[in-house]
Formats: structure tokens, C-alpha cells, sequence
């Protein structure tokens, strides 16, 4: 999926940090391309990232701040426990059902940023010990900080998919381009 915003939009504030925050997750899409799943769960560098599990985590951790701004919980409850499921495709889950998952999640959050009144509304952040105390944050807080989160796993993508097979973003934008989309 890619979402389209309009040049007219792109113009305004809340065109151009969705417009950022797709571009960021384009990374992420390309650097799969081409992949089968057992590919996108390999862990071809020194890290423990697989291309798979960058895709999950950057869908569910969309998901939850969304949840978060909507004052409900994210979808996927995380805990010290259960953390690094948030990097792996689990035996049931795909590429391709993780792609999905996140064009859904890419919606609602292109539909919640344009339905709130104002990007300067706040949501209170959640109790946990990383965050400061009864501290809240604004919509455009979190768009920023879904553009640096998704950015951030861009980068390990691209370094993830260079080590498994030596494409680098330049012929991954190449090969987009060649494919036909469906």
C-alpha cells in the first residue's frame, strides 16, 4: 500500500507529516520486496533483527501509540515477557499478513490524524517507568515521533536486507519501480 496525499495536501501540516511518516514506512516495504517469508525471518547481521520482525514492530508499535492517542490500549499488550515477539514473525504470522495488518493500521492513522481538531490536542502518555510522570503529549508529538520510530527501523532494514543478500536501497527503489503492482 501507499498512500496517496495529494499535492494540495502535502502543503498543510498534517499532509506533510503523514506524507513523512508513509515515506518512512516505504523503506521498510521495499527492503521485503522479493523476500520469502523463511528470508525475512533470517537474521543475516550481527544483530537479532530480521527483516520480518522490523515489519511487526513498526505495524504494532503505530498501532499502540493510535490506541494510545484514542485513550484505549494498543492491540497487543507487550511486557518484559512477551517483548520479543514484537521482532519475529511468530509460526502463523507472514510477510504478507504483516503488510496487510499495517496498510490497515496506516488508515486509521491517516483517518484519526485528520479527524482530530488540532494537532496542538494532547493524550496523557502511559504510566510506565520510561515516560515521565503524568506527562501528556500532542498529536503532532506523535506523528513526529511515529516519523523518527519508523525512520529509525528504515535504517536497520536497509543495513538488514543489504547483509542477506547485498541489495541496497537504491536498486530496492529500482526494483519497486519494475514491479507490477497488484
Amino acid at each position: 500500500m501507499v498512500m496517496h496525499v495529494r499535492a494540495e495536501e502535502r502543503g498543510d501540516e498534517r499532509g506533510a507529516l503523514l506524507s513523512f511518516v508513509e515515506e518512512q514506512r516505504s523503506g521498510i516495504r521495499r527492503a521485503l520486496l522479493g523476500l520469502t517469508d523463511e528470508q525475512a525471518r533470517s537474521r543475516p547481521s550481527a544483530s537479532q533483527l530480521s527483516l520480518g520482525g522490523l515489519l511487526k514492530h513498526v505495524a504494532e508499535t503505530e498501532q499502540g501509540w493510535i490506541a494510545r492517542a484514542r485513550q484505549e490500549p494498543p492491540a497487543v499488550r507487550r511486557t518484559e515477557a512477551n517483548w520479543h515477539e514484537s521482532f519475529e514473525l511468530l509460526a502463523d504470522e507472514t510477510v504478507a499478513s504483516q503488510l496487510a495488518y499495517w496498510e490497515k493500521v496506516a488508515a486509521e492513522t491517516e483517518a484519526y490524524i485528520r479527524s482530530v481538531p488540532s494537532l496542538d490536542d494532547t493524550f496523557p502518555l502511559p504510566n510506565d517507568p520510561w515516560f515521565p510522570p503524568d506527562e501528556r503529549v500532542s498529536m503532532r508529538w506523535l506523528m513526529l515521533h511515529l516519523i523518527r520510530e519508523t525512520a529509525r527501523h528504515a535504517g536497520h532494514a536497509d543495513i538488514v536486507r543489504e547483509s542477506l543478500d547485498g541489495r541496497t536501497a537504491f536498486e530496492l527503489v529500482a526494483l519497486e519501480r519494475d514491479t507490477p503492482q497488484g
